[in-house]
């Protein structure tokens, strides 16, 4: 299902509508190269990466906690990805 809607949202955006979903895409809304983020699709793909607002205390403190974990894990794929 989650791939027919990002599927969906990529081909709107290429025949000229707009349309919003979420995607791993490289960050612009926080500190690591990468992060699901809402974005905009449009005629030329990603047009804009939204933020994600303002967050709750225990919000900021979950992603805190995982930001080391998940910069691990990327850098290991970009590491394979540049291998291969």
């Amino acid at each position: 299902f989650a791939g027919a809607r990002l599927g969906k949202a990529v081909l709107t955006g290429l025949a000229g509508g707009k349309s919003e979903e979420y995607a791993y895409v490289e960050s612009t809304v926080t500190d690591l190269p990468y992060f699901a983020s809402k974005v905009v699709f449009g005629p030329k793909g990603v047009q804009e990466t939204l933020g994600f607002g303002e967050l709750s205390a225990y919000e900021q403190e979950r992603l805190a906690s995982v930001k080391t974990q998940l910069k691990e894990e990327i850098q290991k794929g970009l590491d394979y990805a540049a291998a291969n």
